[in-house]
């Protein structure tokens, strides 16, 4: 079984090495889709956008779905963020264990511009129509614990943009694996995010009036046509990283965590982060993402949270704030209920 799951990791890790591109092309741009690489938990927002190797939790979940199988109570995750420029961000998962067979997971993912004001060169101050951009991210995944110590987890999802009343669509995969080599000791993960086909924009916006030969008179100059855009792949992500607890002195514990980023279309980073709890209640956050990034324009990150519970329950608030060069700061809230 050792041997199993070692390998299982190690063709996690070999697939998208296998496919790295050359070196010194980072591609920016090139993906559509870009809002399934914004992290939904304020907790891991405030220690730099680092978790796939959370010991676990369902925050964990949008790093590695490996997770998944880590989860043994009915569990609810709730985030909004205020992202730039008055964008909004939400995000709704919930997991639900069916014994020995694993644990069943969904989540809803929602980025929305609000109304936005149609200029053109000739009304730079607005025509009196207004549009929105919206995105819609639904997933439906599982996972298992296969031994005491490893878990792996997939997750399947469907992808959906929107401007005004162009549209795309796509399907994408993620899969997952976590094993914690001791019970409060080291973890390592490993996750591949965003696995899915290429897609193009199609929509009535594209549709235009076409003159087949304009240096012709008496021809039909409006003839319909559409305006095809090019097909573009999904932000594939490959995540490795491990974590590592701590306990300084009676109730005071830490937490590290890094993670080392290959996505498709930028150059490689890391992420790290650490966490100082008191007695599992109050909880202090620091850390750095998109680490030695070419001209990466985000970097510290901190947050707080606090854990309590009634009976058997529990429930724990975070908040996760993130900074920019450019654009304005981010600030994430998430609320985790456990049933």
């Amino acid at each position: 079984m050792r041997r199993l799951i070692f390998l299982a990791i190690l063709l996690t890790v070999a697939g998208p090495l296998a496919t790295r591109p050359a070196a010194g092309q980072s591609k920016v741009g090139t993906t559509v889709a870009q809002f399934l690489g914004i992290e939904p938990s304020a907790r891991n927002a405030g220690m730099g956008n680092a978790g796939v190797a959370l010991p676990e939790g369902i925050e964990a979940v949008y790093f590695n779905v490996g997770a998944i199988g880590t989860i043994d109570r009915p569990t609810v995750q709730l985030t909004h963020s205020e992202w730039f420029a008055g964008i909004d961000f939400d995000y709704a998962a919930g997991a639900l264990p069916i014994g020995r067979w694993g644990t069943l997971f969904a989540s809803l993912t929602a980025l929305n511009s609000g109304d936005i004001l149609v200029r053109t060169v000739t009304q730079p101050e607005g025509t009196g129509e207004r549009y929105t951009v919206g995105d819609v991210a639904l997933g439906l995944g599982y996972g298992r614990r296969i031994t005491r110590r490893f878990s792996a987890g997939i997750r399947a999802n469907w992808v959906h943009q929107r401007i005004w009343h162009t549209t795309l669509n796509a399907g994408t995969i993620d899969l997952g694996t976590v094993y914690r080599f001791r019970e409060n000791g080291l973890t390592i993960g490993s996750s591949l995010s965003n696995v899915g086909t290429r897609s193009r924009f199609t929509g009535r916006d594209l549709a235009i009036q076409y003159d087949a030969d304009a240096d012709t008179f008496g021809g039909n100059s409006t003839l319909p046509a559409e305006q095809f855009t090019n097909q573009y792949p999904m932000p594939l992500l490959f995540r490795v990283g491990i974590s590592y607890p701590l306990r300084i002195r009676g109730d005071a514990e830490m937490l590290f965590l890094l993670d080392a980023l290959h996505p498709n279309d930028n150059s490689e980073s890391i992420d790290v982060g650490l966490e100082c709890s008191l007695r599992r209640r109050l909880c202090l956050r620091a850390g750095y993402q998109n680490l030695f990034q070419d001209e990466s324009e985000v970097g510290w990150t901190l947050g707080v949270g606090l854990r309590g519970g009634v009976a058997e329950r529990s429930f724990q608030v975070d908040y996760g704030w993130g900074s920019h060069d450019h654009l304005d700061e981010t600030h994430r809230l998430t609320l985790v209920l456990e049933l």
